[in-house]
This record gives C-alpha cells, sequence and structure tokens, in this order.
C-alpha cells in the first residue's frame, strides 16, 4: 500500500472517532440537562397556594375515573397512574410546566410523579392523597 493510501485511512479513522465522541457527548449533555428533575413532594397547603397564586397550573388527579367522578380538586385534570407509562403523556405537552399531582393515599401520585420525570418532565410536584386535602372537592 502506499504511503498516501495509509496516511488517508489514519485520517478518516479519526476523524469518525472525533465524530462519535461528538455526538455522544451531545447525547450526553442532553440527557445531563433532563436528568436534573428530581422527586419533589409538597404540602397540600404549599399546593393550595401555588394553585392561587398562579392561574394555570396543571393539577392532575392520578386516580382512576371512577374516583376522580366521585370527588376530585377543581381545575384538576384526570390522567391514571396506569396510564401514564414509557411515553410523554399527550395532554401534558409542555415538559417544563409545573406539574401539581395528586392520588387518593399519596401513593400513586409518588409513583406517577417518578414516572414522569423519567420521561423527561422537569417541574413534577407531588402533593399526597386527597384525603389529606383540606380544602373543597368537587363532583
Amino acid at each position: 500500500m502506499s504511503k498516501i493510501f495509509i496516511a488517508a485511512l489514519v485520517i478518516l479513522s479519526l476523524v469518525v472517532v472525533v465524530s462519535c465522541k461528538n455526538q455522544d457527548a451531545g447525547a450526553a449533555e442532553q440527557t445531563e440537562s433532563r436528568s436534573t428533575a428530581v422527586y419533589t413532594k409538597i404540602s397540600p397547603q404549599a399546593a393550595k397556594t401555588m394553585m392561587d397564586e398562579q392561574p394555570g397550573i396543571t393539577v392532575v388527579d392520578v386516580r382512576t375515573l371512577q374516583e376522580y367522578e366521585a370527588g376530585h380538586i377543581d381545575g384538576s385534570i384526570n390522567i391514571p397512574n396506569e396510564t401514564i407509562g414509557t411515553s410523554n403523556v399527550e395532554t401534558l405537552p409542555d415538559l417544563d410546566a409545573t406539574i401539581l399531582l395528586y392520588c387518593r393515599s399519596g401513593s400513586r401520585s409518588s409513583q406517577a410523579a417518578r414516572k414522569l420525570i423519567a420521561l423527561g418532565y422537569t417541574n413534577v410536584l407531588d402533593f399526597g392523597g386527597i384525603i389529606d386535602w383540606p380544602y373543597e372537592v368537587v363532583k
């Protein structure tokens, strides 16, 4: 083989290696920026204050539809925990929106919060169960 051919192969190999490393670094940066969200539990009182001070904040009841229809927090939407899986939730398109979650006792809202964070949602807050909600509910 000629020296020029060997030199060209070496240069091509280096370009491929550098290109792959840059792609891996970019993917790591993107993953890192989304993985900064952590599970956060807040009190029902803190959630109520946020609802009062931030009109339009997203409040999600992760109980079943039947439980939701029996009584829920006014303005909340129903997305059962069981429907939250491995892809983004269609009714929650903004990964950076503040999302307040609740269920009956706090178990399902904790599970749902962790699943949403794993999906890339960055501002998910769990305020536990409706059984601890000292304010009005609607049917």
